[in-house]
C-alpha cells in the first residue's frame, strides 16, 4: 500500500535529526518520497538534462543521509537545507563539465588559447552586464551568489522584506538573461 503524499505541516527536520541520531531508514524513506521529486525538477528547471536531474536528485538525497548530523535548524528550515545541498553539487558538477581535459602533448596549444580569451570576454560582459544594474538588485545578486547567504539572511541584513530581497533577484536576473542571451 502507498503512503499518503507528506501532510502540509510535516516536520521535515525532525526527520533528519532522527536520521543523524539512528540512521532512521523509515524517516529517510519519508524525506526522499517528498524531496526527491522536488529536487529533481529543481535540476531540470536549472538546464539539467533528465538523467542528470535525476543523479542530482539522489546524490542530493545521500548528502542528506550522510550529512544529517551537521544539520541546524536554527540556521535554516529543512527543506532550504536540502536544496542548498542540491545548488551546491550543480554548481559542482557544471564546473566539472567545464573543466577543460588535461593537455596532450601532442595536441595544438591554439584551440586553448583561443577558449581562454573567449573566456576572457564572457567575463568580461558579464561584469559589464553586472554594473549595468542598479545598486539595490547588484547587492542582492552579490550576497545571493558570490557570498552564498540565503535570501532570509540578506533580508535580515538589508533590513527588507523577504519578499523584496526576492523580488529583487527575480528583476536583476531577468536584466542580466536578456543582456547576455547571446552568451548562452
Amino acid at each position: 500500500m502507498r503512503r499518503p503524499a507528506s501532510a502540509p505541516g510535516q516536520d521535515f527536520g525532525a526527520l533528519i535529526a532522527r536520521i543523524a541520531a539512528d540512521a532512521d531508514r523509515a524517516a529517510f524513506a519519508e524525506l526522499f518520497q517528498h524531496f526527491a521529486p522536488r529536487v529533481k525538477s529543481y535540476g531540470l528547471r536549472l538546464g539539467a538534462a533528465d538523467a542528470a536531474a535525476e543523479e542530482l536528485a539522489q546524490d542530493t538525497l545521500l548528502a542528506v543521509w550522510r550529512k544529517a548530523g551537521q544539520f541546524d535548524p536554527a540556521r535554516a528550515s529543512a527543506s532550504t537545507w536540502i536544496f542548498t545541498i542540491a545548488r551546491n553539487l550543480r554548481i559542482d558538477a557544471l564546473r566539472r563539465e567545464r573543466r577543460p581535459p588535461p593537455p596532450d602533448d601532442e595536441a595544438d596549444p591554439s584551440p586553448l588559447a583561443d577558449a581562454l580569451i573567449l573566456g576572457s570576454q564572457q567575463e568580461g560582459r558579464v561584469r559589464q552586464a553586472l554594473g549595468s544594474l542598479p545598486p539595490e538588485q547588484l547587492e542582492v545578486i552579490r550576497l545571493s551568489f558570490f557570498s552564498e547567504a540565503p535570501h532570509s539572511a540578506i533580508a535580515e541584513s538589508l533590513g527588507l522584506p523577504l519578499g523584496t530581497v526576492k523580488s529583487r533577484l527575480r528583476l536583476a536576473m531577468t536584466r542580466l538573461r536578456a543582456l547576455l542571451e547571446d552568451l548562452r
